[in-house]
């Protein structure tokens, strides 16, 4: 991954210099959340046999680490920019405004899957209830408090439990730059140590009134992946060395780890070895806390820092070794392909938000078929379609056509 370096302090001056370099976007960036986008969605579809064989059937960490940790990376670009040129307290009006933009997004969100569901069980055309495939039967029988609920995240259904967390994430920036301008160890020992706290439950936020359940995400212990990847585009953190020894370490991490972050390649170790599976289904107790997804546990950090550093090897300097050259049709396909998936993560908040209401819908066209290849095959190519449409779409809106002079 890129690295920035950073200003000596907040005032606008000081960092008039590292301004330019702090807005360069490393392509991997894009390639890698596009990437999870398209994870993201398969795993949203109910049913979908696709989410059978999407990263988090194979080892401890997921899309979810992938999409945290870029939006920590692309936020250091976005927002941390912005801390540098023109001080703390506009850093914090930059953070504070895409808050803004986040809170209404998840609000949105929530009442339009709502509605949508509430209008599948209006109809009477479908035995099953969509509400009640989502948990809403609550918010819908007693609607009075589960508003306040959702405006003040005290109410946080099951499947609208990403933004949340993100918007509180969002909120520490502020605290860390703060905790930069004294010193980098300084910020990096305040988020090493709200991770440890989280991970004995006691900063656990409630997610609904009527139950102890908690924000399946939650937000202290996932900030320490999204600052990992803050402070490795803003150059606090060094990029590591391309490294046959770390390499392998990597490589052998995640082959090692695999049976006990995943049921599917357990179940193919026990059909092979089943002395081996039990031994490892006696450890698996031992792992629960460390591998542990609502505080983020700690075997979930190092499996994602291995796969991100085999990614960021695997694509190159630079990200060089992504884009295709030549003029054979392989290289062609291959560049179109690339600039679809880039595009798809440029726009990764409209993508989300758009992939997590479509995801439902997409399912309920799958409940009316057999789910049989050729019509799971075409319910994710649509998704797929619909949500490049979304990124273009987005992005046209975001270049503001209308201002253009000619």
């Amino acid at each position: 991954m890129a690295t920035v370096s950073p200003a000596s302090d907040f005032a606008p001056v000081a960092a008039s210099a590292a301004a330019p370099a702090a807005r360069v976007r490393d392509p991997r960036l894009d390639f890698y959340r596009g990437i999870a986008m398209f994870i993201i969605l398969i795993a949203h579809i109910p049913n979908d046999p696709w989410a059978k064989w999407i990263p988090a059937r194979f080892g401890f960490s997921d899309a979810t680490e992938i999409f945290v940790f870029c939006s920590g990376m692309a936020s250091a670009i976005a927002f941390g920019g912005a801390f540098l040129r023109k001080g703390w307290w506009m850093g914090t009006a930059r953070v504070a405004f895409r808050i803004w933009q986040v809170y209404w997004a998840h609000i949105c969100l929530f009442f339009f899957v709502a509605m949508s569901m509430a209008a599948l069980d209006n109809s009477g055309l479908f035995e099953k209830s969509y509400v009640s495939s989502l948990n809403l039967q609550h918010f819908f029988n007693d609607p009075l408090p589960q508003m306040v609920g959702i405006f003040t995240l005290t109410y946080v259904p099951n499947y609208f439990d990403i933004l949340p967390m993100y918007l509180v994430v969002l909120a520490m920036m502020p605290l860390y730059m703060a905790l930069y301008r004294v010193s980098f160890w300084l910020m990096a020992a305040v988020s090493v140590a709200i991770w440890l706290v989280a991970q004995t439950g006691a900063l656990a936020l409630p997610a609904e009134p009527w139950s102890d359940r908690q924000w399946f995400f939650n937000p202290f212990g996932w900030q320490l992946l999204f600052f990992t990847g803050f402070a490795f585009m803003r150059g606090w953190l060094p990029a590591p060395p391309v490294s046959k020894a770390l390499i392998w370490a990597a490589i052998a991490f995640l082959v090692l780890s695999a049976p006990f972050g995943s049921w599917k390649v357990f179940l193919w170790v026990q059909s092979a070895a089943p002395g081996l599976a039990e031994q490892i289904r006696e450890i698996w107790p031992l792992t629960k806390e460390l591998r542990g997804k609502t505080e983020f546990g700690l075997f979930r950090y190092i499996h994602f820092l291995s796969l991100a550093y085999l990614g960021w090897v695997v694509a190159g300097e630079h990200g060089h070794r992504l884009i295709a050259t030549g003029h054979s049709v392989g290289a062609r396909i291959w560049q179109v392909v690339l600039k679809l998936i880039t595009k798809v993560g440029q726009q990764s908040l409209a993508v989300f938000v758009f992939s997590m209401a479509a995801a439902r819908l997409i399912g309920v066209a799958l409940d009316q078929t057999e789910r049989d290849v050729a019509s799971v095959f075409l319910a994710n190519m649509i998704g797929f379609a619909m949500i490049i449409g979304v990124a273009y779409l987005a992005a046209w809106f975001k270049s503001q056509p209308w201002k253009s002079k000619k």
